[in-house]
């Protein structure tokens, strides 16, 4: 029962269909052996997805999961590499070596992103979240093909903008098609596992540019294959996702949306492994329709005057919808929480320092190209290690000291490397000893992201919405991501050239205020009912209430009640048990 709503038939339905799923959550996972091992089997590259795509049901979920987030993570952590290698210095040289230019060269992805993750949600729609996540794998498969075969400047650009195009689709509509189809009860730990695939991507990524800088050597004689297979090995999780999904079932949401209620209840069947009639199969299909209902009564109040199914109905609602964000104060201030979470994880500085890590550990004395990537990978390790513990515990600890310790760590760590930078820059080679120091606080900072911001901005960003606009909401904070992101990659390269130490001092201060701002203006939103998150955010309309009554009365009208008689039994049984 959220936030002193009535007992209504979804919450008793919601009880016994998570008597009858089991153990939520990483325990879940666990207790689960095969869950839990197609979990891992994924987090080392989806070796097996091939195998596993005609088994229809929520696990393979896990697998495109992580493909996807795979490949993301690894898209983000190779180009740092390549740009220090000899021979694309020398192919690129128009560009790597101009400090502006070479800000374009990596950031141009990010904003291709920026403008995917825009189209995504119009597509998801109405192509479906399977077709819409099979042509992005096509739009990225593209572009990785043109950076690949690069012979020009210009080949990078267009290459890494369309490679953005499908990155910022598929990191909305994997998601996406992912919380349709999986089971409730192991929901929560994919979010957390897919931060923690990020982490594995960028690892891989980072130790592959380590091998592949010694193909015909790292000077002079250096092959072009060192850096074009890191950037096609890209193509390898992308078409595992690609061919996978053709195997998979629509989302039972969107078939749902598109009155085809038969095909999602034999979807949820077979994810199930359960008869269409099976009591639990039967829960989660009405709770799906009572969602669909929902949205619709919504928006039929909101804007009664667009329901007629055209396109140019459909483009006003959503138009409106995102108005509604900006102009209800307090649905303001949550679009400003999710955008501000989303600017100060990329203002600490994390893709500076994954984009141009080599650069940076060279400058801070690491001499040679060879040391410098050794340095990066250890990045990726200790980023990818300090991301278990979060996930595991978060729920534990909350979100804000979670969130401060971790900026104030980045903070500190940035201060320490410019004075460091700011006394031994010219004279490194003496200094051998301050220049592996800085390199020491550069790992504690990645630390302190792969704990903190890293999975827990998302989670902050996901959770703080009412039902009728969380989607928006969440495309919001994910666009404010990916234009942050553009912006760093953008300016990086010239504030390490003209500011030098004072890049570090710029970024420290970043990541100092963030942790104010979540200090003083973000509320705890670890285990909040709907009321009280309504209460913390100001709104004394009790939007996120009014939505969950709402959701109440749908699910009795359209047969959930039918299911409270068995959700109370099993509660009064439970308490039995528990007494006895």
């Amino acid at each position: 029962m959220a936030g002193g709503a009535p007992a209504g038939a979804t919450s008793f339905a919601a009880n016994r269909r998570r008597s009858l799923a089991g153990q939520s959550g990483w325990a879940g996972l666990v207790h689960n052996r095969r869950i839990f091992a197609i979990a891992v089997f994924a987090s080392l590259g989806g070796l097996f997805s091939v195998s596993m795509v005609c088994n229809i049901g929520p696990l393979v979920v896990i697998q495109l999961s992580y493909d996807l987030y795979l490949s993301t993570g690894y898209n983000q952590g190779v180009f740092s590499g390549v740009l220090g290698m000899y021979t694309f210095d020398q192919r690129m040289a128009s560009a790597v070596n101009n400090s502006g230019t070479k800000g374009w060269l990596v950031s141009i992805l990010e904003l291709g992103a920026w403008f995917g993750v825009l189209c995504t949600g119009y597509l998801a729609d109405k192509l479906s979240r399977k077709y819409t996540i099979f042509l992005a794998v096509v739009v990225f498969c593209i572009g990785v093909v043109v950076q690949s075969a690069a012979f020009k400047p210009s080949s990078i650009y267009g290459g890494r903008f369309v490679t953005g195009l499908g990155v910022g689709s598929l990191s909305m509509a994997v998601p996406l098609y992912n919380a349709e189809l999986a089971p409730p009860e192991v929901r929560g730990s994919l979010v957390a596992l897919q931060q923690l695939a990020i982490t594995f991507g960028i690892m891989v990524s980072f130790w592959i540019d380590y091998g592949t800088n010694y193909i015909g050597g790292t000077g002079a004689t250096q092959s072009e294959a060192a850096w074009r297979i890191p950037i096609a090995l890209q193509l390898a999780p992308a078409l595992i996702l690609g061919a996978g999904i053709l195997f998979m079932p629509f989302s039972p949401r969107w078939l749902i949306n598109n009155g085809r209620d038969e095909e999602a209840l034999v979807v949820l069947s077979n994810a199930r492994r359960l008869p269409v009639d099976h009591e639990l199969v039967q829960i989660e299909f009405l709770e799906i329709k009572a969602q669909h209902i929902f949205e619709q009564e919504i928006s039929a109040v909101k804007f009664p005057d667009y329901q007629d199914s055209s396109w140019s109905s459909a483009f006003k609602l959503g138009f409106y919808d995102y108005l509604s964000l900006l102009t209800t104060r307090t649905l303001f201030y949550r679009v400003t929480v999710a955008c501000l979470v989303m600017f100060f994880q990329q203002w600490t500085g994390i893709n500076a320092i994954l984009y141009y890590a080599p650069s940076i550990f060279q400058a801070l004395g690491l001499t040679g190209n060879t040391i410098s990537l050794l340095a990066t990978g250890v990045v990726g390790i200790v980023m990818f290690l300090a991301t278990i513990p979060s996930v595991i515990w978060i729920d534990k600890i909350g979100r804000k000291p979670v969130l401060v310790s971790g900026a104030f760590v980045m903070g500190t760590c940035h201060l320490i490397i410019a004075v460091l930078t700011g006394v031994y820059e010219d004279s490194w080679p003496s200094h051998t000893a301050a220049g592996w120091v800085a390199c020491v606080f550069v790992w504690i900072f990645a630390i302190g992201f792969g704990y903190s911001w890293g999975p827990c901005a998302w989670i902050v960003v996901a959770e703080i919405w009412p039902l009728s606009v969380r989607g928006k909401g969440i495309s919001i904070g994910a666009s404010s991501n990916w234009m942050n992101n553009f912006i760093v990659g953008q300016v990086t390269p010239s504030m390490l050239k003209h500011i030098r130490f004072g890049t570090f001092v710029f970024f420290g201060a970043f990541s100092f205020m963030g942790g104010l701002f979540v200090m003083f203006f973000v509320p705890e939103t670890k285990g909040l009912t709907l009321e009280e998150m309504d209460e913390v955010f100001g709104d004394v309309a009790g939007t996120a209430v009014a939505d969950q009554e709402r959701h109440f009365a749908i699910a009795n009208r359209i047969g959930l009640d039918k299911y409270a008689t068995v959700g109370e039994k099993f509660e009064d049984d439970r308490e039995v048990d528990e007494k006895a």
